[in-house]
């Protein structure tokens, strides 16, 4: 039986590239460590089961050094100030799928006729942080009067990603990579990221946060689209980032979401964060938006929003259940109901390829992309 001949050191690179100890890899790759010390070498069938289960391109194993990987986009999350440096696979591969998605959406309204959408890099920084998000809301009508219809702020959530998406700007939201839910993505290393473009704008948010998070996401992203400029977020209505353009767009993220001279008519003088659940139901955002704009109010110190949004964020977690769900209105959530409505259309006409379809979708079944088409809730 040939063996193929390949450096330890990448082995070794993928290992810790995906987070895998040598044990792990042990049980299913038994003389995993002789590999990784030179004194043995995989079949080549072995050494493409091992880049299957540390997710990288075969052919990365064949190289002669590790390769520097870097974030396609402009990174600007940062920990105690400094920036992030070695990316993680399933970060990397959520942005790769969402890049193809974006090139095959672009191609695909090009195709058809649609214009450029005229939102896309129509501010710059020097406007009035009120006056943007009055242009973003009057776009996307998602002002307090259309969130009034909404029973609760989760509904107000999920009517925000539908205009978004409505308006031409591929919402995707995901908590794992693709459809593999072995493959979760991690809230510490990223949020969300915005991707620019004329025609398939896209913000892609991390499902793994909690949904009060993800509102909050979902505005400061849409600020990246309407400034022009893509970028990979870490940012929550706590947070306090060191760059400017980020300080920009959670200005304009929670006016957006709570206008501040109105919140201040609504705000008791006495106890404001005894009115918070009133506030939320009130403004239809979450209970975290609202501590953040109490102390943009000034009526309380950092150190005390600090306290009352951490207890809030755990209350919050504590009350996540997982459970299951139409597994189409899934697939529409995760990967843009504009988009996947779009390629299943171009598909069935014989414009796109099923293979491209599948792949893209994170199908593998032709039954599964056929009930996909008749679904209503795509």
């Amino acid at each position: 039986m040939s063996r193929v001949a390949v450096k330890p050191e990448i082995l070794r690179w993928a290992r810790e590239r995906a987070d895998r100890s040598v044990e792990s890899l042990r049980v299913r790759f038994p003389k995993y460590e002789q590999w990784e010390r030179g004194e043995a070498a995989p079949t080549l069938k072995q050494l493409e089961a091992f880049a299957k289960a540390t997710h990288v391109p075969v052919g990365y194993l064949f190289l002669p050094r590790p390769p520097e990987e870097r974030i396609p986009i402009p990174d600007l999350r940062t920990v105690a100030n400094r920036g992030l440096e070695q990316p993680s696979p399933n970060l990397l591969d959520t942005i790769y799928l969402c890049q193809q998605r974006q090139v095959w959406y672009r191609d695909y309204a090009r195709t058809m006729g649609d214009r450029s959408q005229g939102f896309v890099d129509s501010v710059r920084r020097n406007v009035p942080i009120e006056q943007v998000a009055e242009r973003m809301r009057r776009a996307l009508e998602f002002d307090l009067e259309a969130r009034r219809e909404c029973a609760t702020w989760t509904e107000a959530l999920r009517l925000f990603i539908e205009q978004a998406d409505d308006l031409g700007v591929l919402v995707m939201c995901s908590g794992v990579v693709g459809s593999n839910n072995q493959r979760v993505l991690d809230t510490e290393e990223f949020r969300g990221f915005a991707l620019v473009d004329d025609y398939a704008p896209l913000v892609f948010i991390n499902g793994a946060d909690t949904k009060a998070g993800q509102m909050f996401t979902l505005a400061h992203e849409l600020a990246h689209i309407w400034l022009g400029e893509s970028a990979l977020s870490d940012v929550t209505p706590a947070s306090t980032p060191t760059q400017q353009i980020e300080i920009w767009c959670n200005r304009v993220a929670a006016e957006f979401l709570v206008p501040l001279e109105l919140f201040k008519q609504e705000l008791p003088r006495q106890e404001p964060l005894a009115e918070v659940p009133r506030l939320a139901r009130r403004f239809k955002v979450s209970t975290l938006v609202i501590l953040r704009r109490i102390l943009d109010a000034r009526r309380v110190d950092r150190e005390t929003f600090q306290r009352a949004y951490d207890e809030e964020l755990a209350r919050l977690r504590a009350r996540v259940k997982s459970r299951g769900g139409d597994f189409y209105l899934t697939l529409g959530a995760r990967a843009s109901k504009r988009f996947a409505r779009a390629l299943v259309v171009s598909t069935l006409e014989g414009q796109s390829s099923f293979t491209e379809a599948f792949r893209l979708l994170g199908l593998r079944k032709m039954e599964t992309f056929r009930d996909l088409g008749q679904s209503p809730r795509l």
